[in-house]
């Protein structure tokens, strides 16, 4: 009924629209922010980012967004215009759909709240200890610092949407900075291996975001720092997490060499954290970037004596790896490498322990279904790829991983023929129109 009635008011609505910018063609078309972000499969705030001028659509939502519009896409570069502001409208507050209640920062501000109740991370500490270690971080106490960053990096791993963090993050550094500029040289070794540890999660919270550039640049200044610092595993840890830049936009062999580089900082590291075991574990992803087979089981191999470590040889901040994803990781290698036989049933067994894992993470699982995906294109098989690739959407979708949705758009390219199948190709509308920032 609703697109009937929008039909019908098409032509009118258009001049209209035309006046009121993106939001006027909206509720000409009776369409709430919310429903106008089903209808695209993104975010209302996203919408609302829109309306205000804040963003612009990616060119692959444009189409998506013209054609829910009933607009060409000249017409909505014109509806995406700021339309200029009348005197009443300068000199008067601007109002929204909300009033308020939909301005990006305080939804995050909202959302970061949100996860702290939800997770107890910090909620669960006695109202005394909390006060206290808020006060310690507000005097520049290294000791609270570091145990904040703690919280931070728990917070980030149970959040569905890690951009919830960036407002906190961003205070966090601003503080750290202060405190950094108040302490005499020599005396603020502490503090920059907080800091350090506080632009890692700076970085992955970028990453996660598809926003390359700035991720690049926290990583480097948490290898700066470190470096300062002696702090040896988190220079390695740094330069790690740089390499995955270089890896997503498929420059493996200089990722292999900042590898390189992590791997000699790491032997200076202590030997009883996992720094070196992870630093292999990447080099892994980055030689079956390269086609190195022998390179990358080597790796592989090194990668596993994580497991003759102790408890306690990663710190769940910037230092998680553990082992216990090293299926999934060989798996996803294995598709790299095209070596299929190997890698289905190796990712079947990884997709059964991330259903059981404690802290399930949304991203694992949507990383293997998505290689399970792949491997149903390479078999030119439309029902292994849509089954596990519709499985990896629904994840993307709840948790607004960017990562996932990288994944799945890279799967995109693996379509060739199957893009004619009916199913894939719907497939394929659907992953385009997903929100990545």
């Amino acid at each position: 009924m609703r697109q009937l009635r929008a039909r019908e008011r098409r032509r009118s609505g258009a001049e209209e629209g035309a006046v009121m910018g993106l939001a006027g063609r909206r509720k000409t078309l009776g369409y709430s922010q919310e429903e106008l972000a089903e209808l695209l499969g993104v975010d209302r705030t996203t919408v609302g980012r829109w309306e205000s001028g804040r963003i612009k659509p990616q060119p692959l939502q444009r189409r998506s967004l013209a054609a829910a519009l009933q607009v060409s896409l000249t017409e909505l570069d014109a509806l995406l215009a700021p339309p200029p502001a009348t005197d009443r409208e300068a000199a008067e507050p601007q109002t929204s759909d909300h009033s308020g209640a939909g301005d990006p920062d305080e939804m995050i501000r909202r959302e970061f709240l949100r996860i702290l109740t939800v997770s107890g991370v910090l909620t669960g500490l006695p109202l005394d200890e909390a006060e206290a270690l808020a006060e310690g971080v507000r005097r520049g106490a290294p000791a609270d610092f570091a145990r904040m960053n703690s919280h931070l990096w728990q917070v980030y791993r149970l959040a569905r949407s890690k951009s919830a963090l960036h407002l906190v993050v961003r205070d966090q550094l601003a503080t750290l900075n202060d405190a950094l500029a108040a302490r005499t040289p020599g005396s603020s070794g502490p503090l920059l291996n907080a800091a350090a540890d506080l632009f890692q999660l700076a970085g992955e919270v970028s990453f996660d975001a598809n926003r390359y550039t700035d991720a690049a640049s926290a990583y480097s200044l948490a290898a700066s720092v470190s470096k300062d610092a002696r702090a040896y595993d988190l220079w390695a840890c740094a330069l790690v997490r740089h390499a995955y830049v270089d890896m997503s936009e498929r420059r493996y062999q200089e990722a292999a060499q900042v590898l390189t580089a992590a791997e000699r900082v790491a032997e200076r590291g202590d030997g009883a954290l996992a720094t070196r075991y992870w630093v292999a574990s990447v080099r892994a992803e980055a030689h079956a970037g390269l086609g190195d087979l022998g390179a990358c089981e080597r790796a592989l191999a090194q990668a596993e004596k994580v497991q003759d470590l102790t408890a306690g040889c990663a710190n769940g901040g910037w230092l998680r790896f553990d082992g216990d994803r090293l299926g999934e990781e060989r798996g996803a290698r294995y598709v790299q490498l095209g070596r299929l036989d190997l890698a289905e049933a190796t990712l079947k067994r990884a997709l059964e322990q991330t259903a059981l894992a404690s802290g399930h993470s949304y991203r694992r699982r949507g990383a293997v279904l998505t290689d399970l995906a792949a491997i149903g294109a390479r078999r030119s098989d439309p029902e292994q790829l849509v089954f596990y690739g519709r499985e990896a959407l629904g994840l993307a979708r709840a948790s607004a991983s960017g990562y996932v949705a990288r994944r799945l758009q890279a799967l995109c390219e693996k379509f060739g023929p199957l893009g004619k199948d009916q199913r894939v190709a719907e497939l394929g509308t659907d992953i385009s129109m997903l929100n990545t920032p």
